[in-house]
């Protein structure tokens, strides 16, 4: 496997983004999407790698909130049974760069709105969630998951929150949950298209899976400082920004 400069600069940052993003249920895809896109990999690149990532974070996220407690399965069969086949759909369908890299570039845009307006949130009072709302909310962001690359989890996290339907350690829990079937979902749609994967990918994953086991004993047990999410919300709004503006100077 090769070892250069930037993909170990690479690791370091996917290191750091694990960790944050697995420490709230999240499989950090958004993240690795944009520091991929830092760095110009190609478009059909990006997408592959940020699922596998994913999905190793996602499994030890899955765990370690199912082992604390921190899950409901209430919330989370009827989104996933909606979304597993929508994020195939979605993983068949490659976008041409001038329209994969907007579609990311707002999608990293969003969640770093997300990130900077729910950081220290109060807590609020909980209220059940209506199933077919929940099957439709699963099958739109399940195809989502599959096109951009990413797992969902920045979509469903605020759309829980913000209808009050759990509470926030469990919210974590589903959500990495979510994350992880939508992933493989997505995951295999696009396998089926021959990607291309990066050599370094290798040493990428064993950066996520440490990152990801640390943040998600952290995150299991007390939640993220608001300062924190503010500060992931920076860093994904200027690679949010980056990706859209490539767009034009291509």
């Amino acid at each position: 496997m090769p070892v250069d400069i930037e993909s170990l600069i690479l690791a370091a940052l996917i290191f750091v983004i694990a960790l944050l993003y697995s420490s709230v249920g999240h499989g950090g895809a958004s993240g690795y999407l944009a520091v991929m896109g830092l760095v110009g990999l190609a478009p059909h690149v990006m997408r592959p790698t940020a699922l596998v990532l994913n999905i190793l974070v996602a499994v030890i996220g899955t765990t370690k909130f199912y082992r604390a407690g921190r899950f409901s399965w209430r919330l989370f069969w009827p989104m996933a049974l909606a979304s597993i086949p929508f994020a195939y759909l979605g993983g068949l369908i490659t976008l041409p760069g001038y329209l994969y890299r907007p579609v990311v570039g707002l999608v990293l845009l969003y969640a770093a709105w997300h990130a900077f307006h729910t950081a220290g949130r109060p807590r609020r009072e909980v209220r059940p969630a209506p199933r077919p709302i929940l099957l439709a909310a699963g099958a739109g962001l399940g195809f989502l998951s599959g096109l951009t690359g990413v797992g969902g989890g920045i979509f469903l996290s605020p759309l829980l929150l913000f209808f009050r339907w759990s509470e926030v350690k469990v919210i974590s829990g589903v959500a990495a949950a979510f994350i992880l079937v939508n992933s493989i979902a997505g995951l295999l749609g696009v396998l089926s298209l021959a990607p291309a994967l990066p050599p370094a990918l290798p040493l990428w994953a064993a950066a996520v899976a440490i990152g990801g086991f640390l943040g998600a004993e952290y995150g299991s047990k007390r939640l993220a400082g608001s300062t924190i999410g503010r500060l992931l919300a920076v860093v994904l709004a200027i690679a949010g920004f980056r990706m859209i503006l490539m767009v034009f100077s291509s």
